[in-house]
């Protein structure tokens, strides 16, 4: 067995990894319940349907961009590039938080442009509900994306220094679990938009 079989094998049976799994599967519980019951309300009640807001396929791009630096400090990480490492996660805060003040701005828009509110229709109150959870789970996030950046600034000062926190096994594992994390918030994202986009239709 290859030391690379060796570490995935570790990693699978890892408690942190089984809690992740958890995790992961009870959100996609959630977001399911929501959605399917959605669908549901819709057909049955017959209500009118919300299109997906324009500003859904900007904020689509924006987790994809956020997903992609995460992926870079990972590897960056690897190849114990710290510069690299610290201005990738970096980005990674930016863009985040830049899907929380756009997605701020789209319910600001929907409330305003066509006074769409909670209590406008059973439609408007899943959209905002829906997406204001997945809001939840990406600034649950964000802190501990801020406390590997901060640790990294903290530490990284010297060769030594340096030396031990890329060699550190639990941070590797940490950060891969973060990693994975962010992928799903994108996955839930875009399932999210498509689903919409598809009961929009229908």
């Amino acid at each position: 067995m290859t030391t690379q079989e060796r570490e995935d094998q570790q990693f699978l049976f890892h408690p942190y990894n089984v809690m992740l799994v958890i995790l992961l599967f009870g959100l996609s519980m959630l977001f399911l319940a929501l959605t399917l019951a959605y669908a549901y309300t819709r057909y049955t009640m017959n209500i009118s349907t919300i299109s997906v807001p324009p500003m859904f396929y900007v904020n689509t791009l924006v987790l994809l961009g956020s997903s992609y630096t995460m992926i870079l400090a990972k590897k960056a990480y690897v190849n114990d590039d710290t510069t690299l490492y610290q201005n990738q996660l970096k980005y990674t805060i930016w863009l985040s938080v830049l899907f929380l003040g756009l997605q701020a701005i789209t319910w600001l828009w929907l409330f305003k442009m066509n006074q769409v509110s909670l209590a406008t229709s059973t439609a408007s109150g899943y959209l905002y509900v829906i997406s204001f959870v997945h809001l939840l789970h990406v600034v649950a996030g964000l802190p501990f994306i801020y406390w590997f950046l901060r640790t990294a600034r903290k530490v990284m000062v010297e060769p030594v220094s340096v030396l031990v926190y890329f060699s550190d096994p639990e941070k590797r594992l940490k950060l891969r679990l973060l990693t994975l994390y962010w992928h799903f918030l994108d996955i839930l994202w875009i399932y999210l938009v498509v689903f919409l986009l598809v009961v929009s239709f229908f």
